[in-house]
């Protein structure tokens, strides 16, 4: 049995070594985990702007130079390429291959952003009792496409998807000020309650990740997900994007509190 990782660096030895395909939830915690998207260069102003005008779903970490899988920023030198457990290819609207490796699809033109993801907060709710089912399951954390469009920038279009954590109403407060310490990894809640209100028809058929218990008593409670960009590259039809597979995080050499600072509103 692989031991578990404790850092962010034997998370990504892990995935390069093909010895670790699972999602990463709850996995090396107190080091920031990151959502990965991959463009091509031709389109990497237009995402960079859709990131500035959507800063609650694509908070920017790094930006990888053109060419380069290389980190220089969020780890030492970290290789996209191989060590996130598991990526998700585009072509237009359709997902052509989850693989464990993206080497073989890698280009010279490509442009690699590194965003906030919400398991970074994930472990500061715990440490206040705050409950985070989906670790408690075993599970990836929910997440669903909702009827809120993001504010568009050229050719990216598309709805925002949210990430679901269930709790009492006395703790989503609580979470909420906890969460709000993050605003580089999604900060507060943007609802709480009734999910049809943002066009989610069926909280137990989540669009990825996947179904955790609602207890009675608790309500649904809703972060901006970094797994928009890709409901966003469906939308918008892109010819090539490279993602992680969601809840299949790149995990960072940083500490959750680098993130930590006052959220603004907006």
């Amino acid at each position: 049995m692989m031991p578990i990782p404790k850092t962010g660096k034997d998370v990504r030895i892990a995935c390069r070594q093909g010895s670790l395909v699972s999602n990463t939830a709850g996995l090396a915690p107190g080091f920031v985990q990151a959502n990965l998207v991959i463009v091509p260069a031709n389109f990497a102003y237009d995402f960079l702007l859709f990131c500035q005008r959507n800063p609650k779903p694509c908070p920017i970490l790094e930006v990888l130079d053109k060419g380069s899988p290389f980190t220089s920023n969020i780890a030492d030198n970290a290789d996209i390429r191989s060590d996130i457990p598991k990526y998700r290819v585009y072509e237009s609207d359709k997902i052509i291959d989850e693989p464990t490796s993206i080497n073989k699809y890698w280009r010279d033109d490509l442009v690699s952003f590194l965003l906030g993801c919400s398991f970074t907060f994930d472990r500061a709710l715990r440490e206040y009792g705050v409950p985070v089912r989906h670790e408690e399951e075993g599970r990836n954390v929910p997440m669903y496409r909702t009827n809120i469009p993001c504010k568009g920038a050229g050719v990216f279009q598309g709805p925002l998807v949210v990430s679901m954590r269930p709790m009492t109403p006395n703790f989503a407060l609580q979470a909420t000020n906890i969460t709000g310490r993050f605003p580089r990894a999604h900060g507060t809640p943007i609802h709480m309650g009734e999910p049809k209100l943002i066009g989610i028809t069926d909280i137990q058929k989540p669009d990825y990740g996947e179904n955790v218990s609602i207890h009675p008593g608790e309500i649904p409670v809703f972060w901006a997900c970094g797994v928009t960009p890709q409901a966003v590259a469906v939308a918008s039809k892109i010819p090539f994007l490279i993602t992680h597979s969601p809840g299949h995080m790149f995990v960072s050499d940083w500490a959750d509190h680098q993130l930590e600072g006052e959220e603004k509103i907006r």
